[in-house]
Protein backbone atom coordinates (compact mmCIF):
# COMPACT_ATOMS: atom_id res chain seq x y z
CA UNK A 1 0.00 0.00 0.00
CA UNK A 2 2.77 2.40 0.63
CA UNK A 3 3.77 2.27 -2.90
CA UNK A 4 0.15 3.18 -3.81
CA UNK A 5 -0.16 6.24 -5.79
CA UNK A 6 -2.15 9.53 -4.38
CA UNK A 7 -4.97 10.58 -6.22
CA UNK A 8 -5.15 13.68 -6.99
CA UNK A 9 -7.77 16.08 -8.68
CA UNK A 10 -6.37 18.77 -10.95
CA UNK A 11 -7.66 21.82 -13.12
CA UNK A 12 -7.60 19.89 -16.87
CA UNK A 13 -5.52 23.11 -18.19
CA UNK A 14 -2.16 22.82 -15.82
CA UNK A 15 -2.00 19.04 -17.77
CA UNK A 16 -1.71 20.71 -20.30
CA UNK A 17 -4.72 20.09 -21.85
CA UNK A 18 -5.81 22.88 -24.29
CA UNK A 19 -9.38 22.94 -22.93
CA UNK A 20 -9.15 26.91 -22.05
CA UNK A 21 -11.44 29.80 -23.80
CA UNK A 22 -8.38 30.72 -26.03
CA UNK A 23 -7.87 27.16 -26.83
CA UNK A 24 -4.79 26.93 -24.88
CA UNK A 25 -3.67 25.35 -21.96
CA UNK A 26 -1.45 26.11 -18.45
CA UNK A 27 0.84 23.39 -18.26
CA UNK A 28 2.56 23.32 -14.74
CA UNK A 29 5.73 21.27 -14.68
CA UNK A 30 6.15 21.32 -11.62
CA UNK A 31 2.82 19.26 -10.94
CA UNK A 32 3.39 16.69 -14.27
CA UNK A 33 7.00 16.12 -14.07
CA UNK A 34 7.71 16.10 -10.52
CA UNK A 35 4.63 15.58 -8.33
CA UNK A 36 3.22 13.46 -11.20
CA UNK A 37 5.72 10.92 -10.42
CA UNK A 38 4.15 10.41 -7.01
CA UNK A 39 0.30 10.85 -8.25
CA UNK A 40 -2.60 10.03 -10.17
CA UNK A 41 -4.67 13.33 -11.42
CA UNK A 42 -7.95 13.34 -11.77
CA UNK A 43 -8.36 16.00 -14.33
CA UNK A 44 -11.65 18.29 -14.11
CA UNK A 45 -12.43 21.29 -16.40
CA UNK A 46 -15.97 22.86 -15.21
CA UNK A 47 -16.30 24.57 -18.32
CA UNK A 48 -15.95 21.75 -21.53
CA UNK A 49 -17.36 19.08 -19.02
CA UNK A 50 -20.66 21.69 -18.83
CA UNK A 51 -20.52 21.54 -23.06
CA UNK A 52 -19.37 24.74 -23.46
CA UNK A 53 -17.01 24.71 -26.94
CA UNK A 54 -12.85 25.52 -27.12
CA UNK A 55 -11.91 28.11 -28.23
CA UNK A 56 -14.83 29.78 -26.38
CA UNK A 57 -16.27 33.60 -25.06
CA UNK A 58 -14.61 33.76 -22.07
CA UNK A 59 -16.06 34.10 -18.83
CA UNK A 60 -16.45 36.79 -15.91
CA UNK A 61 -18.11 36.40 -12.22
CA UNK A 62 -20.54 39.76 -11.42
CA UNK A 63 -22.37 40.38 -8.46
CA UNK A 64 -22.14 40.05 -4.74
CA UNK A 65 -19.42 37.90 -3.13
CA UNK A 66 -22.46 35.62 -1.38
CA UNK A 67 -24.16 35.16 -5.26
CA UNK A 68 -21.91 35.84 -7.65
CA UNK A 69 -23.36 34.92 -11.03
CA UNK A 70 -21.18 33.32 -13.75
CA UNK A 71 -21.80 34.83 -17.37
CA UNK A 72 -20.24 35.59 -20.52
CA UNK A 73 -17.99 38.42 -20.84
CA UNK A 74 -19.22 39.86 -24.36
CA UNK A 75 -22.80 38.64 -24.43
CA UNK A 76 -23.27 38.77 -21.05
CA UNK A 77 -25.50 35.26 -21.46
CA UNK A 78 -25.84 33.77 -18.02
CA UNK A 79 -25.05 30.28 -17.04
CA UNK A 80 -24.97 30.07 -13.20
CA UNK A 81 -27.64 28.02 -12.05
CA UNK A 82 -26.15 25.49 -15.33
CA UNK A 83 -22.98 25.48 -13.93
CA UNK A 84 -23.94 25.07 -10.60
CA UNK A 85 -25.90 22.21 -11.22
CA UNK A 86 -23.37 20.88 -13.26
CA UNK A 87 -20.81 21.42 -10.69
CA UNK A 88 -23.50 19.78 -7.47
CA UNK A 89 -23.44 16.44 -9.55
CA UNK A 90 -19.60 16.32 -10.61
CA UNK A 91 -18.73 16.61 -6.68
CA UNK A 92 -21.05 13.62 -5.85
CA UNK A 93 -19.28 11.87 -9.22
CA UNK A 94 -16.00 12.10 -7.38
CA UNK A 95 -16.74 10.71 -4.11
CA UNK A 96 -15.29 7.13 -5.23
CA UNK A 97 -11.97 8.61 -6.71
CA UNK A 98 -10.93 8.65 -3.48
CA UNK A 99 -8.97 12.10 -3.66
CA UNK A 100 -6.41 13.17 -1.31
CA UNK A 101 -7.06 16.94 -2.52
CA UNK A 102 -7.14 19.08 -5.52
CA UNK A 103 -5.21 22.06 -7.23
CA UNK A 104 -6.84 24.65 -8.97
CA UNK A 105 -5.95 27.02 -11.75
CA UNK A 106 -6.12 30.32 -9.47
CA UNK A 107 -8.28 33.00 -11.80
CA UNK A 108 -10.87 30.71 -13.10
CA UNK A 109 -13.87 31.68 -12.76
CA UNK A 110 -15.40 28.21 -12.52
CA UNK A 111 -12.14 26.58 -10.94
CA UNK A 112 -10.05 29.97 -9.16
CA UNK A 113 -10.27 28.80 -5.20
CA UNK A 114 -10.02 32.73 -4.01
CA UNK A 115 -9.00 36.04 -5.34
CA UNK A 116 -10.90 35.57 -8.16
CA UNK A 117 -11.93 38.86 -10.48
CA UNK A 118 -15.53 39.75 -9.09
CA UNK A 119 -16.60 42.35 -11.33
CA UNK A 120 -19.79 44.75 -9.88
CA UNK A 121 -22.61 46.47 -12.23
CA UNK A 122 -20.23 49.30 -13.40
CA UNK A 123 -17.51 46.59 -14.79
CA UNK A 124 -15.20 47.02 -11.91
CA UNK A 125 -13.77 44.07 -11.13
CA UNK A 126 -12.30 43.39 -7.27
CA UNK A 127 -10.15 40.33 -6.21
CA UNK A 128 -13.06 38.69 -4.10
CA UNK A 129 -14.13 35.70 -5.68
CA UNK A 130 -14.41 31.90 -5.68
CA UNK A 131 -14.84 30.47 -8.89
CA UNK A 132 -18.47 28.19 -8.59
CA UNK A 133 -17.04 24.54 -9.32
CA UNK A 134 -14.21 24.99 -6.52
CA UNK A 135 -16.60 26.81 -3.96
CA UNK A 136 -19.17 23.36 -4.35
CA UNK A 137 -15.97 21.37 -3.90
CA UNK A 138 -14.58 22.76 -1.20
CA UNK A 139 -18.19 22.80 0.33
CA UNK A 140 -18.83 19.11 -0.46
CA UNK A 141 -15.17 17.33 0.57
CA UNK A 142 -14.20 20.49 3.87
CA UNK A 143 -11.59 18.23 4.70
CA UNK A 144 -9.55 18.02 1.64
CA UNK A 145 -6.18 19.73 1.10
CA UNK A 146 -7.13 21.87 -1.85
CA UNK A 147 -4.56 24.69 -3.35
CA UNK A 148 -4.11 26.34 -6.61
CA UNK A 149 -1.04 26.75 -9.12
CA UNK A 150 -0.19 30.46 -8.32
CA UNK A 151 0.16 29.94 -4.45
CA UNK A 152 1.97 26.55 -5.10
CA UNK A 153 4.91 28.65 -6.46
CA UNK A 154 5.25 29.58 -2.69
CA UNK A 155 7.65 26.90 -1.57
CA UNK A 156 6.18 26.96 1.81
CA UNK A 157 2.96 26.42 0.89
CA UNK A 158 3.95 23.96 -1.94
CA UNK A 159 5.18 22.12 1.16
CA UNK A 160 2.35 22.05 3.11
CA UNK A 161 -0.10 21.24 0.31
CA UNK A 162 2.07 17.80 -0.25
CA UNK A 163 2.73 17.24 3.15
CA UNK A 164 -0.59 17.12 3.67
CA UNK A 165 -1.66 15.10 1.27
CA UNK A 166 0.93 12.20 1.55
CA UNK A 167 -0.38 12.43 5.09
CA UNK A 168 -4.43 12.28 4.22
CA UNK A 169 -2.80 9.29 1.81
CA UNK A 170 -1.18 7.18 4.77
CA UNK A 171 -4.75 7.75 6.50
CA UNK A 172 -6.74 6.58 4.18
CA UNK A 173 -4.07 3.43 3.93
CA UNK A 174 -4.65 2.61 7.59
CA UNK A 175 -8.74 2.78 7.04
CA UNK A 176 -8.18 0.38 4.09
CA UNK A 177 -6.25 -1.55 6.39
CA UNK A 178 -8.71 -1.96 9.11
CA UNK A 179 -9.02 0.78 11.88
CA UNK A 180 -8.59 0.30 15.44
CA UNK A 181 -7.33 1.99 18.49
CA UNK A 182 -4.25 0.31 18.81
CA UNK A 183 -3.99 1.57 15.01
CA UNK A 184 -4.81 4.84 16.05
CA UNK A 185 -2.31 5.16 18.80
CA UNK A 186 0.36 4.13 16.86
CA UNK A 187 -0.60 6.34 14.10
CA UNK A 188 -0.80 9.25 16.42
CA UNK A 189 2.58 8.47 17.77
CA UNK A 190 4.61 8.56 14.45
CA UNK A 191 2.89 11.61 13.63
CA UNK A 192 3.38 13.69 16.78
CA UNK A 193 6.17 15.87 15.84
CA UNK A 194 4.73 16.31 12.37
CA UNK A 195 1.62 17.60 13.98
CA UNK A 196 4.08 20.00 16.66
CA UNK A 197 5.44 21.62 13.85
CA UNK A 198 1.35 23.04 12.95
CA UNK A 199 0.39 23.39 16.31
CA UNK A 200 0.91 22.44 19.70
CA UNK A 201 -2.86 23.64 20.62
CA UNK A 202 -4.34 21.36 18.06
CA UNK A 203 -1.84 18.02 18.88
CA UNK A 204 -2.59 18.21 22.72
CA UNK A 205 -6.56 18.06 21.55
CA UNK A 206 -5.57 14.96 19.45
CA UNK A 207 -3.75 13.44 22.32
CA UNK A 208 -6.93 13.98 25.04
CA UNK A 209 -9.06 12.60 22.02
CA UNK A 210 -6.33 9.28 21.43
CA UNK A 211 -6.45 8.73 25.76
CA UNK A 212 -10.18 8.70 26.12
CA UNK A 213 -10.42 7.11 22.77
CA UNK A 214 -12.25 3.80 24.39
CA UNK A 215 -15.07 6.71 25.83
CA UNK A 216 -15.99 7.12 22.43
CA UNK A 217 -18.23 5.13 19.75
CA UNK A 218 -15.43 4.43 17.13
CA UNK A 219 -16.71 5.67 14.17
CA UNK A 220 -17.23 9.19 15.92
CA UNK A 221 -13.89 8.62 17.56
CA UNK A 222 -12.14 8.36 14.08
CA UNK A 223 -14.45 11.05 12.14
CA UNK A 224 -13.32 13.55 15.32
CA UNK A 225 -9.70 12.45 14.74
CA UNK A 226 -9.34 12.99 11.19
CA UNK A 227 -11.06 16.48 11.42
CA UNK A 228 -8.69 17.29 13.82
CA UNK A 229 -5.58 16.35 11.82
CA UNK A 230 -6.74 17.91 8.60
CA UNK A 231 -7.00 21.22 10.89
CA UNK A 232 -4.11 21.21 12.11
CA UNK A 233 -2.42 20.36 8.76
CA UNK A 234 -3.76 23.31 7.41
CA UNK A 235 -2.29 25.82 9.98
CA UNK A 236 1.19 27.80 8.27
CA UNK A 237 4.47 25.89 9.91
CA UNK A 238 6.65 28.89 10.97
CA UNK A 239 10.41 28.88 11.37
CA UNK A 240 10.21 29.29 15.42
CA UNK A 241 8.12 26.06 15.43
CA UNK A 242 10.15 24.09 13.45
CA UNK A 243 12.90 25.03 15.58
CA UNK A 244 10.99 24.23 18.40
CA UNK A 245 10.66 20.81 16.80
CA UNK A 246 14.57 20.24 15.94
CA UNK A 247 14.95 21.56 19.49
CA UNK A 248 12.80 18.84 20.54
CA UNK A 249 14.28 16.00 18.46
CA UNK A 250 17.97 16.75 19.94
CA UNK A 251 17.08 16.14 23.45
CA UNK A 252 16.49 12.72 22.89
CA UNK A 253 20.24 12.70 21.96
CA UNK A 254 21.42 14.20 25.16
CA UNK A 255 23.23 11.35 26.39
CA UNK A 256 25.00 10.53 23.39
CA UNK A 257 25.66 13.49 21.49
CA UNK A 258 29.18 14.91 21.89
CA UNK A 259 30.13 18.78 23.05
CA UNK A 260 30.88 19.55 19.36
CA UNK A 261 28.04 17.29 18.44
CA UNK A 262 25.51 19.19 20.07
CA UNK A 263 27.41 22.67 19.22
CA UNK A 264 27.61 21.99 15.44
CA UNK A 265 23.90 21.22 15.87
CA UNK A 266 22.67 23.89 17.32
CA UNK A 267 24.41 26.57 14.95
CA UNK A 268 22.58 24.89 12.32
CA UNK A 269 19.20 25.60 14.07
CA UNK A 270 20.74 28.97 14.53
CA UNK A 271 21.67 29.47 10.87
CA UNK A 272 18.03 27.60 9.76
CA UNK A 273 16.72 30.54 12.04
CA UNK A 274 18.36 33.06 10.11
CA UNK A 275 17.10 31.96 7.06
CA UNK A 276 20.13 31.16 5.90
CA UNK A 277 20.07 27.58 5.43
CA UNK A 278 17.35 25.62 4.23
CA UNK A 279 14.96 23.40 6.30
CA UNK A 280 16.66 20.25 4.78
CA UNK A 281 20.08 20.78 6.34
CA UNK A 282 19.33 20.25 10.05
CA UNK A 283 16.90 17.72 9.37
CA UNK A 284 19.51 15.73 7.19
CA UNK A 285 21.82 16.32 10.22
CA UNK A 286 19.56 14.68 12.55
CA UNK A 287 18.71 11.98 10.57
CA UNK A 288 21.96 11.18 10.81
CA UNK A 289 22.20 11.28 14.20
CA UNK A 290 18.83 9.16 14.15
CA UNK A 291 20.55 6.25 12.55
CA UNK A 292 24.58 6.55 14.06
CA UNK A 293 23.07 6.49 17.92
CA UNK A 294 20.29 4.56 16.88
CA UNK A 295 16.82 5.93 17.93
CA UNK A 296 14.17 3.66 17.40
CA UNK A 297 10.98 6.05 18.44
CA UNK A 298 12.81 8.71 15.98
CA UNK A 299 13.25 6.58 13.11
CA UNK A 300 9.48 6.43 13.44
CA UNK A 301 8.97 9.60 13.41
CA UNK A 302 7.19 10.89 10.10
CA UNK A 303 8.26 14.50 10.50
CA UNK A 304 11.65 13.63 9.40
CA UNK A 305 10.68 12.08 6.25
CA UNK A 306 7.17 13.00 5.53
CA UNK A 307 7.26 13.08 1.89
CA UNK A 308 9.76 11.91 -0.97
CA UNK A 309 13.20 13.94 -0.80
CA UNK A 310 13.37 13.57 -4.41
CA UNK A 311 10.54 16.39 -4.50
CA UNK A 312 13.43 18.28 -2.32
CA UNK A 313 10.04 20.24 -0.83
CA UNK A 314 12.64 20.99 2.35
CA UNK A 315 15.39 22.82 0.19
CA UNK A 316 13.27 25.63 -0.15
CA UNK A 317 12.12 26.53 3.13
Amino acid sequence: MEDTKIRLGVSSCLLGEQVRFDGGHKLDHFLVDTLGCYVDFVPVCPEVELGLSTPREALRLTGEEGAPRLVFSRSGEDITERMQAWAKERVVALEPENLCGFVFKSGSPSSGMERVKLYDHHGVPKKAGVGLFARAFMEHFPLLPVEEDGRLNDPALRENFIEAIFTLRRWRQLVAGGLSIGSLIEFHSRHKLLLLAHSTEIYREMGKLVAGAKALPETELYDRYLQLLMRGLRLKVTVQKQVNVLQHIMGYFKQQLSADEKQELLELFELYRQKKLPLIVPVTMLNHFVRKYGQPYLAQQYYLNPHPIELQLRNHV
